[in-house]
């Protein structure tokens, strides 16, 4: 774990004896953890509607832009902390993740769109999945 943000991650689970795992593991309770996990994510896009609410009052962009970045934030460090419960290298994967994006660039690097304006996946696309599902298998 190179990354600070990771590290402060870390250090949050330990203090609220939340579990953390060195390696990619799956726990006892999987139905119960995605229950909850899922639970507290909607609890947090939920607070997207807050947001709706304030920006048709008219409340100052400065504000509304706090409440997003304040949303954002709590989503991304909670995704953080669930990836650590499992053990999961998520800058890693999260790489993997941008490389395929960027995989679905046409030939000439550009993106492909249909003619509804639906971006398309370009000739040398790749799925993530073989490669998360690779590099998970070398950190066990």
């Amino acid at each position: 774990m190179n990354n600070t943000f990771a590290r402060r991650i870390a250090a949050m689970n330990a203090m609220y004896r939340l579990p953390a795992s060195e390696c990619p593991v799956l726990p006892e309770d999987i139905v119960g953890r995605l229950t909850k996990f899922k639970a507290t994510l909607m609890d947090e896009v939920h607070e997207i509607d807050e947001i709706v609410v304030l920006a048709q009052k008219g409340v100052p962009s400065a504000d509304i832009l706090v409440a997003m970045a304040d949303l954002l934030g709590d989503v991304i460090v909670y995704c953080r902390s669930e990836a650590l419960k499992y053990g999961l290298p998520l800058e890693e994967v999260l790489d993997i993740i941008m490389d395929s994006n960027e995989s679905k660039l046409g030939a000439d690097g550009k993106p492909i769109y249909d003619a509804n304006g639906k971006f398309l996946k370009g000739p040398g696309y790749w799925k993530p999945e073989p490669k998360i599902k690779a590099l998970l298998e070398a950190a066990r």
